[in-house]
Formats: structure tokens, sequence, C-alpha cells
């Protein structure tokens, strides 16, 4: 998937350098050379992430950190050629995903980059919600409409499997795949009680579902409104 990241540093030359090689792995920069440029572009939206720059005149990176976190959780990779522990503290303690001092290379900066998305997206998934659905996997928890609904682990796991892939239709092995029971040996009729069983607790009408669809001859569809 093609990665939209903004690059917040005065330095064009490293913007050149850093287009060129992250062009050709999928990532598009796009460059923005202080602080109030460098915003007004993230606001107008559209990003993967952000590369912010501490030594820049003006308004600073760390306080450019301070405002972006004020409005976004967007993954924040500072950069700076300054290696003052100071510096490193305080841009993490502002909400920075990770820091990286210069020089550094292309090929690192992608690593971490590559490594901060996965990390967000893993933190997303634990907590989710799809309309009146919620669960909180770390807890076991889930609720409808905020109210605690008790579900098996296997019920539990199969919800959490439907949300991750809402609004798209899952077959029935890989719906068990998805739950972690792919080694498992479960029939098509197995999984669909266990399904009718979670409906149930969901309060979803079995015979005019408006939660989990079922799609005759394939799988299963949680509706994502």
């Amino acid at each position: 998937m093609a990665l939209r990241v903004l690059c917040i540093d005065d330095d064009q030359r490293l913007h050149a350098l850093l287009a060129e090689y992250l062009g050709q792995n999928g990532v598009t920069l796009v460059a923005a050379p202080d602080g109030p440029r460098g915003l007004a572009a993230l606001a107008a939206g559209g990003f993967d992430a952000v590369f912010l720059d501490v030594m820049m005149p003006g308004m600073d990176g760390l306080e450019v950190m301070r405002r972006i976190r004020e409005k976004s959780t967007i993954p924040v990779i500072m950069l700076t050629a300054k290696g003052d522990e100071t510096d490193r503290v305080v841009g993490l303690e502002l909400g920075a995903d990770d820091y990286l001092p210069k020089p550094f290379s292309a090929r690192e900066l992608l690593a971490r980059l590559r490594a901060v998305l996965r990390r967000g997206a893993t933190e997303a998934t634990d907590r989710m919600s799809v309309g009146q659905l919620t669960v909180d996997v770390p807890a076991h928890d889930a609720r409808v409409r905020g109210r605690s609904v008790p579900l098996t682990g296997l019920e539990f796991d199969l919800l959490v499997a439907l949300m991750r892939r809402a609004g798209r239709v899952v077959p029935r092995a890989a719906l068990m795949d998805e739950a972690g029971r792919g080694d498992t040996l479960v029939g098509d009729r197995a999984v669909d009680v266990h399904v009718s069983h979670l409906r149930q607790k969901l309060g979803d009408d079995p015979r005019a579902p408006r939660i989990i669809q079922t799609v005759r001859g394939v799988g299963y569809l949680l509706v994502k409104p």
C-alpha cells in the first residue's frame, strides 16, 4: 500500500534525497520547509505519518510537535542534528513516536517508519469500534451500545475477526484462521452454530440479521455503517 508522509524540515537537500529513495519504496514524500507551513499541510489531511526536524528557524520542531498532539495522533518521527539526550526526552514526552539523530540513512528511516506504522496498526486493532459494537482485545471485553456482552473464547475471537474485516465477506475457513483456530478441525456447520450463538448474544435478529449477515455459500459479513 502506498504511503504519504509529510516531512517538515528546512533542509531542501535532505528532502530531495529522501524523496528519491522513499519514492522507490512506495512512499510519497511531501515537503514543508517550516513549522507553520507543515501544520497547515497536516491540517489539510491525507498523510500517514510525519517526519519532523527539531532545529528549524522560527517555530522549532518541539513547538510543532506540541501543536500536532493538540489535534492529532498521527505517527511522528523526529529528526535532528543534535544528539542531546534532553532533546530526545522532550520530543518523546511531547508525543513523538520515534527519534532519529542526523546523519542517518534513508534505509534506516524507512525501517523506523514501517515499525511505527505496524505498532500503530496493532494498537488500533486492540480496541475497535464498528457501529454499536466495541471490543477491547487485551481486556477480552465486548460491548453493544455500551452494554457488556459475555462471550465464550471462540465467540469473542470470531467477533474480533469479523470486526477487523468489517464491510468485507469473510469465508468460513478464513474466519477460523483469523480467529486463530485454523489448526482446529471445525466443520462449516459448527462455524454456523457458533456464529448463530454470537448473533443471539449481540441481539441480532436471526431472521433478518443487521449486524452479521450470511453470504450463502461463502461466509459472513459484519455490516459496516
